[in-house]
């Protein structure tokens, strides 16, 4: 990504070299495999919320923080590395870390001097590569979806526990869990699922509600509702689209009443943001949890403190995961097949990455993991 741009955000994109330096100690050479599309990639290339170029005093960034690559060179000197020449390797997007081992900075972000996936080579700290299991009974488009799974992973156990302080003995299975669209959403929600919560999604598909069904998850088709979001500030003035909007979730609010035996939503995943914010609210059970870890839609949001006091409703607010936790997420998919399913992805060749950048933005793509071929296995 480099320069202004007209158009859409693959108009952001510029093929051309880039050059890097040797090695330092401590570092590996590799070459991306598959690359996962997530949000921060569409982010930076809309430079909002911010403009990442700046940010990091660049002209230039490489994109791309999740993803398998192979390991080609590794230059230890006298650090503990625990990766080898030929591994294949998920990358784990921490360019600065807190001193509880949470993400300041993501890699190939907002970290400086951080070089992502979207280049046919990068080199990069060998701390933040973690080896797939040899002999894994998965596929490496399985295993390039990680960035979806580990983030649910972590904000499913911190609004689970949320829940449970208040709800500390009832039975899951008379309780709501529910998400906005999106392929952390329903990592999330397979997750409640073997909770023994009810879980539902919406979506807007023939393909994606299929989809869901077929994993066991009550899909909402999102199309029921075409006005459920906040009006544009240009339709703010428009009396008829109040009263679209004013149908629309109160017949959403009537779903949700169904699927819930009146009682609301206990944990409502959101990570769309302030379109959809005060239909999750409202949608929330008494002792409920919303719970984000992502802002695909507006990062401002408001509510009225009192009433959220009153409904003893908690907020629940992470950002990718611990990095020491890698492993034993790791080791969870592998032993529990907790993974995207076989075939659900859509791959985009590396020529066609701007193409994906826009289908991405312009909500083309049917799959909840789109990814981008690099280099071949």
């Amino acid at each position: 990504m480099a320069g202004p741009h007209d158009g859409g955000p693959g108009g952001a994109l510029r093929r051309g070299r880039f050059t890097f330096g040797p090695l330092d100690e401590g570092e590996a050479l590799v070459e991306p495999i598959l690359g996962s599309w997530e949000a921060n990639v569409d982010h930076a290339l809309a430079r909002s919320p911010i403009d990442v170029c700046s940010s990091r005093g660049e002209d230039a960034v490489v994109l791309g923080n999740l993803g398998v690559v192979r390991v080609l060179k590794v230059n230890a000197g006298s650090r503990d590395v625990r990766v080898r020449e030929g591994d294949l390797c998920l990358l784990l997007p921490f360019g600065r870390l807190d001193r509880f081992g949470y993400a300041e900075l993501a890699y190939a972000y907002d970290a400086p001097h951080t070089i992502g996936l979207l280049t046919e080579r990068s080199k990069m700290d060998a701390r933040l590569l973690l080896p797939i299991p040899d002999g894994t009974a998965y596929s490496l488009p399985q295993w390039a979806t990680y960035g979806r799974y580990f983030t649910a992973w972590d904000n499913w156990q911190k609004a689970y526990g949320c829940w449970r302080s208040q709800v500390a003995d009832d039975d899951p299975a008379n309780h709501l869990v529910f998400g906005w669209g999106g392929g952390v959403a329903f990592a999330e929600l397979m997750l409640a699922k073997r909770a023994g919560f009810r879980v539902a999604m919406t979506a807007g598909s023939d393909e994606r509600v299929a989809f869901l069904r077929e994993n066991g998850i009550t899909a909402v088709d999102r199309r029921r509702f075409p006005a459920l979001s906040l009006p544009t500030r240009e339709e703010r003035t428009d009396r008829d689209r109040h009263r679209l909007r004013r149908t629309s979730v109160g017949d959403f609010l009537d779903v949700v009443g169904e699927l819930s035996d009146g009682h609301g939503v206990a944990v409502f995943v959101d990570n769309i943001g302030e379109p959809l914010y005060d239909v999750t609210l409202r949608a929330l059970a008494r002792e409920g949890v919303v719970t984000t870890c992502g802002w695909k839609a507006g990062m401002r949001l408001s509510h009225l403190r009192g009433a959220e006091c009153i409904s003893r409703h908690i907020h629940v607010n992470t950002h990718v995961w611990r990095l020491q936790d890698s492993p034993g997420i790791r080791d969870f998919q592998e032993a529990e097949g907790w993974m995207a399913p076989k075939g659900s992805d859509v791959i985009y060749d590396f020529d066609r990455v701007p193409e994906l950048a826009d289908d991405y933005a312009n909500g083309r793509i049917g799959s909840y993991f789109p990814m981008y071929r690099v280099n071949p296995l």
